[in-house]
Parts: C-alpha cells; structure tokens; sequence
C-alpha cells in the first residue's frame, strides 16, 4: 500500500487537534492590555502544545518520506500515536484552566509520554517493514533524542507533584531540543539511490 491516505489522515488529525486547541482559548473580557493577563496560562499551553503538535507534524511528515508502503501494522501504529496526540487539546485545557496544577501537569506529561512511545513504535514498525538497511533505520540510528525525551517525560511526571514548574521546564526542554532541525531523514534521503 502507498502511504497517501496515511499521511492525508495524519495531516487531518493534527490539523483538528490545533484547531480544537485554539477554538478553546477564551475572548478577554475587555479591550485593555490587562484583560490577557487571566488567560497566560492558556497562551502559554497553547503555544507550548502548538509546538508539540508541530514537531510531531514535522516528523512525520519526514519519517513517512522515508517510508516507500505501509501494512497494516503501520497503519495501526499510526492509529496509535494518533490517539495519544489527539489528547493533546484535552490536558493542554486542563493544565491551563487549573494553573498548572500537579495533577494536570503530570496528565499532560503522561500523554506526551505516551505520544513518544507511540511514535518511537511507529518508527520501529517502519523499520521492521522496510528492514534494517532502510533510509529510515539508517537516519535515526539510535535515536539518542529520542531516549532523551522520554527520559524526560518519565522524569517530569512524578516531579509534577514535587514543583510543577520543574515539570514545566523539562516539557520546555523538550521541545527547544525537536525545535532544532533534525536533518538525519533529509540527509539519508539524499544519499539514498531512487
């Protein structure tokens, strides 16, 4: 199978989880400067979690360029990660609302946690299709960044309950180390004959 009707939907639901993120931040009541400042907490988890849904569409786009077909496992593994990004408006509400309290912190790390689990899966059952001399598994080798980040969600969830602004600026962490161009896939696909 092409990977197309993969990517359009992925694209789609990305695109929807944004729109759903955005369609919950709340009109101030006033047109002076200060009538923003009871909605920080939601800008700033917007912007936060705009950035994530962005990585996440950056790299996928990339890994799936990489990808010549796809099977059903796939197909299943991209439903996975899917579902856990598609949560991403959920928590990103929840935080905001509650001011970053532990609880929502910490949910909102589960489900990154739980969305970088998905697509490490992804990847790997990619790799499994294409085999182990793939553009894929030869761009991502080990995935360093990838470890990285889930050491960090798995550190920043309990730490939610310890001081939530540590948890904060490990999510931040994150996101400023994807943020960087990851040019691995690019550059493979460069070298890799048609």
């Amino acid at each position: 199978m092409g990977r197309g009707r993969l990517e359009a939907f992925s694209d789609a639901v990305i695109a929807i989880a944004l729109t759903i993120m955005v369609l919950e931040l709340h009109v101030p009541q006033g047109a002076e400067w200060s009538a923003l400042r009871p909605l920080v907490p939601s800008l700033l988890t917007y912007l936060l979690s705009f950035v994530f849904l962005g990585i996440y569409w950056n790299n996928h786009h990339h890994m799936l360029h990489a990808t010549r077909t796809v099977n059903g496992a796939i197909l299943w593994a991209n439903l996975h990660l899917l579902f856990w990004l598609s949560l991403v408006p959920f928590v990103t509400g929840w935080m905001a609302e509650n001011h970053f309290a532990p609880v929502p912190t910490a949910a909102y790390g589960v489900v990154l946690l739980f969305a970088a689990i998905a697509y490490t899966l992804l990847q790997g059952t990619i790799v499994r299709h294409h085999g182990p001399a793939s553009v894929l598994k030869s761009a991502v080798g080990d995935d360093l960044k990838a470890k990285a980040s889930l050491a960090a969600y798995v550190a920043a969830i309990p730490l939610a309950f310890v001081d939530r602004w540590i948890s904060m600026g490990l999510y931040v962490l994150v996101a400023v180390i994807w943020l960087v161009p990851d040019r691995r896939i690019e550059r493979q696909l460069e070298r890799a004959p048609d």
